[in-house]
């Protein structure tokens, strides 16, 4: 695609970075078959294409984001599916994420947006904050009917039917004796999956230790940022992000790591992005690669293992591919092996590559089109008669298990379970 960014825009390195991405793309379409909104609604602007045009156009004259350019790249996911499909290598990602920021600076959204959208970014990567918002949301579950059909209420009515009628603890369980331990590997606590779902890194830590590997919570670590990232609210994100790297960076030069492992692949995307987005940061740049380097999904750094399954399962698992696994990390057949190997029939659901809706704060920010695609998701996952829906997101667990009426699992607590771990929460009334 051609280009006029002046020489004097071309000298911020952020501009020239995604100057380089917009002139990568060639207008051969092939991103809207695999966009999900383009699939859901047919607007070319609610394409990648159409999006590069609007974004290219915007920070081309350096004029403040309009609200055309703000309504489409809101109404983007960034599934990445568009990244798969890409005959060229255009890294939307990067573009998209640059769009967000920028819009976050020149524009002034009305006042009930900015206020949702700070409410999410300043309570959802704090978990003590989120929790008490889960619980003040919780009364209110039986009325979201009517609080959506409030003027502007549909957002706030999303927010109230995900809250969960109870936030579950981590079980205490007799922790596996460690054998004489072969790995060290940091787990990333995350904030809103300690909250919704604790179990699934104590799983994880069962998970390693029965395996030979000692896990270890790295004091200092807190929300990746990914969050924050995704609203354009760069400030917050990157305190999150270097909090983060220099906590691990101390690890590393201390007691040591052989990884860093994340459990919510949403996280894991951003985190293996951190030596992009501090490419330019002298303080940062050289930790940032290294703990990008570092950070492997759960499931990759489980098929190092070798898992040893202690009972007999069998059961009909769909497995649902997160976005930010599939896509944005490139890991697509690892967690459906590594099920397969303790004994799961692990089904392929049918337009795997379209996304649940989550995404982030998607599902609350954009509920039509969210709840549009999780139904999708949903019928699709249904032709495979499963008897267990896996995932390794908690977004996609989450938006999923809002409407299932089958069990939706994290993969590491069905594979703890496999291999000598309690039965999953979600499992003991089936």
């Amino acid at each position: 695609m051609q280009t006029n960014f002046s020489a004097t825009v071309l000298e911020d390195p952020q501009m020239a970075a995604s100057e380089k991405i917009v002139r990568t793309c060639v207008h051969c379409g092939f991103c809207t078959a695999t966009c999900p909104t383009y699939v859901l609604g047919g607007d070319e602007l609610d394409s990648p294409r159409g999006r590069i045009y609007l974004i290219k156009d915007m920070l081309e004259g350096g004029k403040p984001a309009s609200e055309q350019v703000v309504k489409h790249v809101d109404r983007c996911l960034s599934c990445l599916s568009c990244m798969n499909t890409c005959p060229s290598g255009v890294n939307y990602m990067h573009l998209v994420d640059h769009a967000r920021e920028y819009i976050e600076r020149t524009y002034r959204r009305p006042l009930p947006d900015r206020i949702l959208r700070w409410v999410l970014g300043r309570v959802l990567p704090n978990p003590m904050l989120f929790r008490a918002a889960v619980a003040a949301a919780r009364p209110f579950r039986p009325l979201a009917g009517l609080v959506a059909r409030l003027p502007g209420g549909d957002r706030l009515a999303a927010m109230i039917k995900l809250a969960p009628a109870r936030l579950p603890r981590a079980r205490h369980v007799n922790e596996p004796r460690l054998p004489a331990p072969t790995k060290r590997v940091a787990i990333l606590n995350g904030c809103a999956q300690s909250v919704l779902d604790p179990e699934i890194n104590a799983a994880t830590h069962r998970l390693l230790r029965r395996h030979g590997v000692e896990p270890v919570s790295v004091p200092g670590e807190g929300c990746c940022g990914a969050l924050n990232h995704h609203l354009g609210q760069t400030s917050s994100s990157h305190t999150a992000a270097k909090r983060n790297i220099d906590a691990w960076i101390s690890e590393m030069e201390g007691p040591g790591l052989d990884a860093i492992v994340i459990t919510a692949s949403g996280c894991g995307t951003t985190v293996k992005d951190y030596g992009f987005i501090f490419r330019n940061d002298p303080g940062y740049a050289n930790k940032a690669a290294r703990v990008s380097a570092a950070a492997l999904d759960i499931s990759e750094f489980l098929s190092t293992l070798e898992l040893k399954p202690t009972r007999a399962t069998g059961q009909v698992v769909a497995y649902h591919s997160a976005c930010s696994l599939q896509h944005g990390q490139q890991i697509k057949e690892p967690p459906k092996l590594l099920l397969q190997a303790v004994g799961f029939v692990v089904k392929d659901v049918p337009e795997g590559h379209i996304c649940c809706g989550s995404a982030g704060t998607y599902n609350i920010l954009q509920p039509a089109i969210a709840t549009q695609l999780r139904d999708r998701k949903i019928a699709n996952i249904a032709k495979t008669k499963p008897q267990i829906i896996a995932a390794g997101n908690i977004g996609c667990l989450t938006q999923i298990g809002s409407a299932a009426g089958v069990p939706v699992v994290h993969t590491v607590n069905l594979l703890d379970w496999a291999t000598g771990g309690p039965m999953p929460r979600e499992l003991e009334s089936v």
